[in-house]
């Protein structure tokens, strides 16, 4: 059952991805260009998703997912040098190639062969992030 939701999830959350407008990657990159032609229709998709989350989360104190487990743990505020470091990747990835990573796979299925070079880079920043951290904490002990 647990997977049969998450196939559902998954393939609900592909098509929003798809209908908003998120796998186009000209799309995105008018959305980033501020400066320039800029696009904010972006700014619909991302409020539709961050206020029904924000008020969804309101009710997530004593509950349980209906599926089983937990739900996580609220996050820490505090600016981190790993999370500095993820948003540079994120955004440097975003900002040059118009995909994020739910986007890119989405896309795997119908955007030729520049999208699964971009999963493949993308994957390939995820497996490498935590060797940089470790070079990164070194550095600074160093100093």
């Amino acid at each position: 059952m647990r997977l049969l939701f998450a196939f559902l999830a998954g393939g609900l959350f592909g098509a929003g991805l798809f209908v908003s407008g998120m796998t186009d990657t000209a799309k995105v990159q008018g959305w980033l260009d501020v400066f320039g032609d800029w696009d904010p229709t972006l700014a619909f998709v991302m409020g539709g998703a961050i206020i029904p989350m924000a008020i969804a989360w309101r009710f997530v104190p004593g509950r349980r997912p209906l599926v089983g487990g937990d739900f996580p743990a609220q996050v820490s505020s505090q600016v981190s040098r790993n999370l500095v470091l993820g948003s540079t990747m994120f955004g440097a990835g975003w900002g040059l190639a118009g995909l994020c990573p739910g986007p890119a796979i989405a896309s795997l299925s119908y955007g030729g062969v520049w999208h699964w070079v971009f999963a493949v880079a993308m994957l390939a920043g995820m497996a490498l992030t935590p060797l940089l951290r470790v070079k990164l904490d070194r550095l600074i002990v160093a100093d």
